[in-house]
């Protein structure tokens, strides 16, 4: 029987993707649920998946922009059975050959060697070269064919050799010397846009387009939450099983935060403002096809512990591309950290159709006033992009602020962000 496999939709609106691999080859054998080929679309990754076993063809060529619906490949279920018996008399065969001895094997070897031989006469080793090569074992043989793994001593020894001395054409080592050249390079390399690439090109760009974007800045002490940090890490990690990162301590803080100032998780539609009363953090997370930006729903509920299980689940299917489109949409506001590949400061761009976003960045040791007092602290710049159409100043800088306390004095999103003492006075 023939069955076909289709590309699915990855989602409503999206009418074409691109196969951006396939993970066999036409005519090869394939296991019923076995991962065939790799679909990306403007929204997310998905897998194409085989719905039952035999011999596959394919139909769908790869990096082509495709319509959804189309037959990718078929499977023919009847060539599963013949390929298994074509298969079992020569494992059978190879199963009974393995307790002969190989009586041919030592002849061949022996000819290759003495052909080996003849070509290295006409290589010159120098004497610096040799004694080195006595000094760490090396034949002129493992130096030169790769016999042996290569080590930081063999690649001193071949850097010592005499670049005029003539080498036998089996040698790569001179190969490789000759591919090296003092000319610049010229060339230029042409990869097409991936279809989430290009997605996301289009939303940064209609983000500064229709969107009054403004962006502020403030600086936050790290000192408290680095102490706390350092002196509980480890047994947080007994316990919970994850990583005590800072992610979770801002994603907990921006929670609180949006609950005083909720205009900062709205959105606009149409002529309406839509305010939440509930924050699903989106954590933008670097993926090996481009920035994905998956939510964790709920957080103003979450312990630290839970945040951080949730980033490193969600982070994980990122880098793995298999994140959901349920996963990657209705967040109310998003988190992205530069800090992590060392940036100073930036202006983030706000993730569509949220109208605020956070940018973290690097913590960095700085003269600060302290009481009168110049001291060294752990440093970090924030910055908030807001959409100016719907946030006033007021509220961007009080959101911000307040993010900031609750990071310098970190036991206050214990009382969701009240003062202890006045919260144990009742004032």
């Amino acid at each position: 029987m023939i069955i076909e496999i289709k590309i699915p939709t990855p989602g409503e609106s999206i009418t074409e993707v691109e196969i951006s691999n396939w993970f066999v080859a036409d005519g090869d054998m394939v296991k019923k649920d076995q991962e065939i080929a790799e679909i990306e679309s403007a929204k997310a990754t998905l897998s194409l998946v085989a719905t039952e076993a035999g011999r596959i063809k394919i139909f769908a060529a790869a990096n082509e922009t495709l319509p959804v619906g189309l037959v990718a490949c078929t499977i023919d279920t009847d060539a599963a059975p013949a390929e298994a018996a074509s298969h079992a008399a020569p494992v059978a065969a190879t199963a009974s050959k393995a307790v002969e001895p190989e009586k041919k094997a030592e002849p061949v070897a022996e000819k290759t060697n003495q052909a080996l031989s003849e070509e290295l006469k006409n290589v010159k080793v120098s004497p610096l070269a040799q004694k080195l090569m006595d000094e760490k074992g090396l034949s002129l043989e493992e130096v030169i064919n790769g016999i042996r793994r290569i080590t930081k001593e063999d690649v001193e020894l071949i850097a010592s050799l005499p670049a005029e001395a003539p080498v036998s054409s089996l040698a790569p080592a001179a190969a490789l010397a000759s591919s090296h050249s003092d000319e610049p390079s010229r060339e230029r390399e042409s990869t097409k846009m991936t279809q989430l690439r290009k997605m996301l090109s289009q939303r940064l760009v209609a983000v500064k387009n229709e969107t009054a974007m403004l962006t502020t800045f403030n600086e936050i002490d790290m000192s408290e939450v680095m102490a706390l940090r350092n002196k509980y890490k480890d047994k947080f990690s007994q316990k919970h099983g994850v990583r005590l990162g800072f992610m979770s301590f801002f994603t907990k803080a921006v929670s609180e935060a949006l609950n005083l100032y909720p205009i900062i998780g709205a959105m606009i539609d149409g002529e309406q403002v839509i305010t939440h009363k509930y924050a699903d953090i989106a954590i933008a997370v670097q993926a090996p096809k481009g920035l994905m930006v998956p939510v964790i729903r709920n957080a103003e509920s979450l312990s630290l512990a839970q945040i951080e299980a949730k980033i490193v689940e969600l982070a994980e299917k990122a880098r793995n591309n298999k994140l959901s489109m349920e996963e990657m949409t209705g967040g109310t506001f998003t988190i992205t950290n530069g800090g992590t590949f060392g940036s100073l400061m930036s202006t983030p761009i706000i993730n569509p159709p949220q109208s605020a976003i956070l940018g973290m960045h690097n913590i960095v040791d700085r003269p600060v006033a302290v009481k009168g007092k110049v001291e060294i602290r752990p440093m970090m710049y924030v910055a908030l992009s807001y959409d100016h159409r719907i946030i006033d100043g007021s509220s961007s800088v009080g959101f911000l602020v307040k993010v900031k306390e609750l990071i310098e004095n970190p036991m206050k999103l214990l009382f969701s962000g009240s003062d202890p003492e006045k919260l144990l006075l009742g004032i």
